[in-house]
């Protein structure tokens, strides 16, 4: 199963599950509701409580200070130590891709060797071990299709051939080549969810995890 068929699959599941992480809930909280309780209400409580999140991030919630963007130097940059922040770009999440919009940073960083911290995705595993292909996403409580999420909010990582990983829940260092790739994880025909034309737009060809 390539990557886009596998993202295919685990995207509307990962809705309602990044609403229960979202709010350090068990999942059977949300993700099991009673059955009398509708998909449409369970979504609906998925995307309010991420949205929410998200403001909090912002800064727009009362009391909350807004998260710091910790961007690169250049010389980290050309080190190949990045952050998400630096994967950042004009799109809104269900946008079409406009390459144009890709950063002079970006565009610096493709073909050359990084180190980007994240979390696996759990839901786009099929096994926990030998893994040689998984989502990375920049942090393990908001997931990178959810509503409110944007393109860059997700690395597709391809262990480099004879590499493999195994899945763990804490965060993570991948070291590999950085790659924007605007064919291979496009939409069939290129209309997705939302009007969104990708899945993704980066990819790492992972040289270790650790």
């Amino acid at each position: 199963m390539d990557a886009r068929q596998m993202l295919l699959n685990c995207r509307i599941p990962l809705m309602a599950m990044a609403g229960c992480l979202a709010v350090g809930t068990m999942l059977p909280a949300l993700c099991f509701a009673d059955d009398s309780q509708t998909q449409k209400e369970r979504t609906a409580t998925a995307r309010s409580i991420i949205e929410q999140r998200r403001a909090a991030m912002r800064g727009e919630a009362a009391g909350r200070e807004k998260v710091e963007i910790r961007k690169s130097s250049q010389a980290d940059l050309a080190k190949g130590d990045i952050t998400f922040d630096d994967l950042t770009f004009d799109i809104e999440k269900g946008e079409v891709f406009d390459e144009e919009k890709l950063t002079k940073e970006l565009k610096f960083l493709n073909g050359r060797n990084v180190r980007l911290r994240g979390y696996m995705l759990p839901s786009t595993l099929y096994k926990e071990t030998d893994i040689d292909k998984f989502v990375l996403v920049r942090d393990n409580q908001e997931c990178c299709f959810g509503p409110g999420a944007a393109l860059f909010d997700c690395v597709m990582i391809e262990m480099q051939p004879g590499r493999t990983t195994d899945f763990v829940p804490r965060p993570i260092m991948v070291e590999g080549k950085f790659v924007l790739d605007t064919e291979k994880y496009r939409y069939p025909g290129g209309k997705g969810p939302d009007g969104a034309s990708h899945m993704a737009v980066f990819r790492i060809e992972g040289l270790r995890v650790r």
